[in-house]
């Protein structure tokens, strides 16, 4: 590796990718294992092992995941001003394999424990990646939106991989002759926190091909000698990251406590960025505005989208086959946690070359465009979860295939939304406050989660013993509504375009 590389060297690479790039990839690839692996086990988990109520479990997958998001934004924010983005994914990694070692050793007394552990690692690792993979680019590299659409690719495999191996090998759909029955779940999170360990060494050995991006502002700034120097700073980070697993522990097993946290987190992210604006010129704190516009509609597409965790993790385990285009046997919840990334894998470069493509015709839709045509996918495809209905059997157990049709459509959105929010995160913000501005695009997912789990939790059945029928009715009736929210905010979005492209100005 080359350790003295400059960040010019690095953006002025040849072809379509930067070679960091791919290291960056398989570091995240393997994260993501971990991280959707956890993602795709715990509604399931709460209902079936620790004998929560589905309304509960929807609310708690909701509380859960919103922390997970929140905290890249406090773990952001960290990386900006102490940490840099390398030590802050190092130390997250670190805390994610902690948490997953902790579920593998007893998931069911020490669920809430490990979780935590997981929430404030996925903090410090997941929004400074993404922040390093812009920083390979100059602001005005037409490479950047198909560079993040190849990282996302990477996202997927992880995705596609630990979502389908982790919840089959816990509900003993896979592996069974490797993995006793009383393991399995151990055995599912413990798979987690080896791959989380792949990546943390993956990114330790192709870390000095980076250069200068991502080192600590205090390592580069600090010259005292002084013991109370800012190094100090850094320290009382880990320390505290540490102190605050019992809070966090408390706050996302009880969801009252959930509520009051996003209640203060949303304003006070909101009056920090305005306070940093006030630094920043006219001209930039347009574009920051016109970010933080992104941000609020990607709520909307998350609460929507991120139903996969959560009602859509217990509808496929109550209503639907297990057959696929009539032969294939999968775990329908295997199905669930991997059909979107597997589409996303084959799909992602594909949409990357049609926008180069469409770039070099001068046809290309601009940003805002791109986001309205997310929302307008993710409305059919939950129309299309609606329709499933229609294709029951007597005794409420739905088609597979229409099942799989749906997340085909909710890709398509996907990859109008989700890679170029990344992308535009990194172009409208000025390089001081791209972490914060990572951060709060993850924030805005963690409000996504929680909203989520609310819309999860309005659509269960309120009968107790409801039969698969009458839970088949009350989701799929949830699945209309959501579509039809969907659809008026893509045309919301669209006919609001031209406003959204003069905050923008020059960044397409």
């Amino acid at each position: 590796m080359t350790e003295n590389i400059t960040l010019n060297q690095i953006q002025n690479f040849e072809g379509k990718y930067p070679k960091q790039l791919w290291y960056l990839f398989f570091s995240e690839m393997w994260e993501r294992f971990c991280f959707y692996g956890m993602r795709g086990m715990l509604t399931f988990f709460m209902v079936n092992q620790l004998f929560m109520d589905e309304k509960v479990a929807n609310l708690q997958y909701g509380a859960t995941q919103a922390f997970v998001y929140a905290f890249t934004f406090i773990g952001g924010l960290f990386a900006d001003k102490i940490l840099g983005f390398r030590k802050s994914l190092f130390w997250g990694g670190l805390l994610m394999i902690t948490g997953s070692c902790i579920l593998a050793y007893d998931p069911k007394a020490f669920f809430f424990l490990g979780i935590s552990f997981n929430i404030i690692g996925t903090g410090f690792f997941k929004p400074n990646i993404s922040t390093i993979v812009g920083a390979l680019y100059k602001k005005d590299d037409s490479r950047r939106d198909a560079g993040f659409s190849l990282f996302y690719s990477g996202i997927n495999i992880g995705a596609l991989l630990g979502g389908y191996a982790c919840i089959a090998i816990g509900k003993g759909t896979f592996l069974t002759q490797f993995v006793p029955e009383n393991l399995r779940w151990n055995v599912a999170f413990g798979l987690a926190a080896i791959v989380m360990a792949i990546s943390l060494l993956t990114f330790t050995y192709t870390r000095k091909s980076l250069g200068p991006i991502g080192l600590s502002p205090i390592d580069i700034t600090e010259k005292s000698n002084s013991f109370f120097n800012k190094k100090w700073y850094e320290y009382f980070v880990y320390a505290g990251a540490l102190a605050i697993i019992p809070l966090i522990m408390m706050m996302v097993a009880n969801t009252k406590y959930t509520d009051w946290f996003m209640y203060f987190i949303g304003p006070f992210s909101l009056i920090y960025l305005f306070y940093e604006m006030s630094k920043h010129s006219s001209s930039e704190v347009k574009k920051l505005f016109a970010a933080l516009l992104f941000i609020i509609f990607s709520v909307v597409f998350w609460a929507i989208f991120e139903q996969a965790g959560g009602s859509l993790s217990i509808f496929a385990a109550n209503n639907l086959n297990d057959k696929l285009l009539q032969t294939i046997t999968l775990d329908p919840n295997g199905v669930n946690n991997a059909a979107n990334s597997l589409f996303v894998i084959i799909f992602a470069p594909i949409i990357g070359i049609i926008w180069l493509f469409m770039a070099a015709k001068k046809i290309e839709p601009n940003t805002v465009v791109k986001f309205g045509l997310g929302f307008l996918f993710l409305g059919i495809a939950f129309y299309t979860f609606y329709s499933t209905r229609f294709f029951a059997s007597a005794n409420g157990i739905a088609s597979l295939d229409i099942f799989t049709l749906a997340y085909f459509i909710v890709t398509l959105g996907e990859l109008c939304l989700s890679p170029i929010g990344l992308s535009i995160m990194t172009k409208l913000s000025p390089a001081r406050l791209q972490g914060l501005m990572m951060g709060m695009w993850f924030l805005a997912s963690a409000y996504g989660q929680y909203v989520a789990g609310l819309f999860g939790a309005s659509i269960v059945s309120d009968d107790k013993n409801a039969s698969a029928m009458d839970k088949l009715i009350s989701y799929t009736e949830g699945y209309k509504d959501f579509a039809l929210y969907a659809v008026i905010a893509g045309v919301i979005l669209i006919a609001i375009s031209p406003l959204m492209r003069k905050l923008m100005q020059e960044v397409k």
